[in-house]
């Protein structure tokens, strides 16, 4: 029996070319964007997930109240971590993590520039990472000790083996020990290093730390087995008022997350972890299974619209005793052999598809085709698609009355029709949705890129201030300043893309002692304003025609008005025991994500750090020749080191890696969406054309014009599609409002948005649908009044 229904399938799939077309390139389409899907989130929920101590790992966050509002953040006082441990008898481990800048690296005439953290010495007994040569008990005890990856060690060294023990020239100013070497950092960590230097060198090189005012590394502890993490966060909740004394104006909480949740819960509002990336999990997920529906209902739609033509085998079958469930068991296995084909089509499409993907997600995805899970889900997917998509065909077949169904042709009733056209208004209403998303991320992303930041990000270059330069900044400054295209050169301890250092060591007339305060502060040199195009509001620039301006200040705009300042040049301020006055006062500029709002900010004169960032500004069309330049003066002055750079509008688009992510996805979804949902009404309308075709010829013998049975045909169609539009509208702009809280600055979701992706769905539902009703419109009279 089950023989002879495969039979009758595969006669009835090659019967009808066309319509078993649509229904598996439908159905393949919405499978491989599923599993594309799949694939990805299935990587976003392992990140992190790997770590043996995972249950018992937990990263400390603080939480501040003042100025009458609570914030929340993951940078913590470089003595946190291991004070908790000394402290707390419920923490086992823990351990400091602070990124470092790329750093230089030489062994012989091997130079690199490597990136890397500095880390507590418990870190290797914390986290799986498996070292390959060294002890995880003693490999980051040394001060003058280093950690190093497997990449890192054949770089160097020529293997890990030969890497223990040997010396390697640090920023060309001390030599490290070979401690340890560990395995590369996996894809699925968020945690990425090729070196890690031991926290004792961080405390040494960073006298700050003993300040419990100032923040900036992250702290892990790993908990005892036995110990309640509800109790020990209770217990930790006030521990830096051990070292700080508490007011009504300022306090810090301590709180704990379980580390492998932080990769997908990384987003604070009103100083509470709500949300991150977890976010785009579940959009996706959404994403996946519309789609995969969006494919299933086109099967169903065209199953029953053509269950006229398999009308009178269903009523010989039950004329003959066949019962209902053998009747659905055979339609059900229809649609479960089409699913199959269209599951091959799905795989084929992946492999192909894949490699861009990785490119668009930044992901190393590949299909694990060793993994048993992986054919565990795929055997999922083919039964839930071929379930759902052959489902109410079959239960709508083999409820077909056998008497009428031989009696005549079939008739569908109001019921069935209607629920088709329900289908219709689920599939494009689902396509209008992704489509307004589409209008909206974009349009957002557009407005990030364009928007005016308050510095020029055009023609700025970063060059890491490190090595020789750093003792020779002045004449860099001076040589640069000759070269070919290059108009300006400063330097800074950040970037103007990224200000992430506070501090409230700050005190001006008039403020109330007890008040707490937080400022973002930054150190510059000469010619900052003009090198990152600022624009002064009042007052000048830090210059050298000026002896006063080691003890000067610049502000933006928020300080002043924090201040309380009505004008700022002359004002006093101090920083610490730093006394000074306000020389100039900047237009307030975005230094961070436009996620969040622009802060206060304090700047001051600094031209001693050797470290930091030169700023070069050049000029329009001439940046080829400026990096020549630059390259030249930078070998000459600082041989040891490699010439490298990042251009600012490059490092401002990383800020939002993320959301363009996001939203080109959300293209792609969308044109996916809609080309699938049309497959399924070019479907519907070449059977509707082919059950009208007497109709159509009686029309154009009495005088119906082709363009009047087009109107007639197109209709029907268009009726689904104008009700999904307007079901969507609401529950889009809901949506897309909800997405844009995220951004401090945003565009406003504007009526036209929802007509053009209206007017969009309407033009290609009505371009899918024309194609065959101006065929039969076009169709002689004759041959259709012949037609059987």
């Amino acid at each position: 029996m089950i023989r002879n229904y495969v039979k009758i399938a595969w006669r009835n799939i090659t019967r009808s070319k066309g319509f078993s077309g649509i229904n598996i390139a439908g159905l393949a389409l919405g499978m491989a964007c599923s599993l594309l899907i799949l694939l990805w989130v299935q990587d976003e929920r392992s990140v992190d997930g790997f770590h043996a101590n995972g249950k018992n790992l937990y990263q400390v966050y603080e939480r501040k109240y003042y100025d009458g509002k609570v914030e929340a953040a993951y940078e913590t006082q470089g003595l946190l971590a291991d004070e908790l441990k000394r402290v707390i008898p419920e923490v086992q481990y823990a351990s400091g993590l602070d990124w470092t800048r790329p750093v230089t690296f030489q062994v012989g005439s091997t130079v690199n520039k490597v990136e890397g953290n500095y880390a507590g010495a418990d870190f290797f007994r914390m986290f799986s990472y498996p070292l390959l040569a060294g002890n995880p008990n003693t490999a980051l005890d040394s001060p003058n000790g280093i950690a190093i990856s497997r990449k890192m060690a054949d770089q160097f060294f020529g293997s890990p083996e030969k890497a223990i023990g040997k010396a390697i020239r640090y920023e060309n100013k001390e030599d490290l020990t070979i401690t340890a070497v560990f395995e590369n950092i996996p894809a699925n960590s968020s945690q990425q290093f090729d070196f890690l230097r031991t926290w004792t060198a961080f405390v040494k090189e960073n006298d700050w730390v003993h300040n419990w005012g100032n923040y900036n590394p992250s702290a892990f502890i790993q908990l005892r087995p036995e110990a309640d993490p509800v109790k020990v966060e209770a217990k930790i909740k006030d521990f830096i008022h051990r070292y700080l004394p508490k007011n009504k104006s300022f306090r810090v909480e301590l709180a704990l997350q379980a580390y492998p949740e932080k990769y997908l819960h990384s987003t604070f509002k009103n100083g509470q972890i709500e949300g991150g990336r977890i976010e785009y999990v579940r959009l996706f997920s959404f994403v996946a299974m519309f789609i995969l529906l969006i494919a299933c209902i086109n099967f169903m739609n065209l199953a029953t619209a053509r269950s006229a033509k398999r009308a009178k085998e269903v009523g010989v079958r039950k004329a003959i005793g066949a019962a209902r469930t053998a009747l659905m068991g055979q339609f059900v296995g229809e649609a479960m052999l089409i699913t199959c084909l269209a599951m091959l089509v799905a795989i084929s499409l992946v492999v192909l598809i894949l490699p861009a993907f990785n490119n668009l997600t930044g992901k190393q995805l590949a299909l694990p085709i060793t993994q048993p899970i992986f054919w565990s889900t795929l055997l999922g997917l083919l039964l839930v698609t071929g379930f759902v998509s052959g489902s109410y065909p079959a239960l709508f077949l083999s409820a077909l009355n056998p008497v009428r169904v031989l009696k005549g042709s079939l008739r569908f009733s109001p019921g069935a029709t209607n629920f088709r056209k329900a289908l219709v208004v689920f599939q494009f209403g689902l396509s209008v949705l992704l489509v307004v998303g589409m209008i909206v991320m974009y349009r957002q992303m557009n407005y990030i890129q364009t928007k005016n930041l308050g510095y020029n990000r055009e023609n700025l270059i970063y060059i890491p201030l490190e090595g020789e330069i750093g003792k020779k900044y002045d004449l860099f400054k001076e040589e640069a300043g000759k070269m070919p295209g290059v108009l300006t050169v400063s330097r800074m301890r950040g970037t103007p893309t990224i200000i992430s250092h506070h501090t409230g060591d700050f005190s001006w007339p008039g403020k109330d002692p007890n008040q707490a305060t937080s400022f973002a502060d930054e150190t510059v040199g000469y010619d900052f304003v003009k090198a990152a195009g600022l624009t002064l509001k009042e007052g000048r620039d830090f210059s050298k025609a000026f002896g006063i301006d080691s003890v000067g200040f610049l502000v933006n705009e928020a300080a002043l008005a924090k201040m309380g300042y009505k004008t700022g040049v002359d004002q006093p301020l101090s920083w610490g025991d730093r006394k000074g006055k306000i020389i100039g006062v900047l237009k307030d500029f975005h230094f961070s994500s436009m996620h969040e709002t622009i802060e206060p900010l304090i700047i001051r004169l600094d031209e001693k750090r050797s470290w930091g960032t030169i700023l070069v500004r050049t000029e329009p069309g001439k940046t080829k020749e400026a990096l020549a330049g630059l390259e030249k003066v930078s070998k000459e002055l600082n041989p040891s080191f490699p010439f490298t750079y990042q251009f600012s509008d490059l490092e401002f688009t990383k800020l939002y890696q993320s959301e363009q992510m996001v939203s080109q996805l959300a293209n792609y979804f969308a044109i996916l969406a809609i080309f699938i949902s049309c497959l399924g009404l070019f479907g519907l309308a070449t059977f509707a054309a082919e059950q009208r075709t007497k109709e159509i010829g009686v029309r154009k013998v009495l005088g119906a014009s082709a363009g009047s049975v087009v109107a007639l045909l197109s209709k029907d169609f268009l009726k689904p599609v104008l009700i999904a539009i307007i079901i969507t509208t609401p529950i889009a702009w809901y949506a897309m409002n909800r997405w844009l809280q995220d951004f401090a600055y945003k565009i406003d979701i504007e009526w036209w948005i929802f007509a053009l992706a209206g007017g969009l769905a309407i033009g290609i539902a009505l371009l899918t649908i024309s194609f065959q009703s101006i065929k039969a419109a076009l169709m002689n009279p004759v041959k259709s009044l012949r037609s059987e």
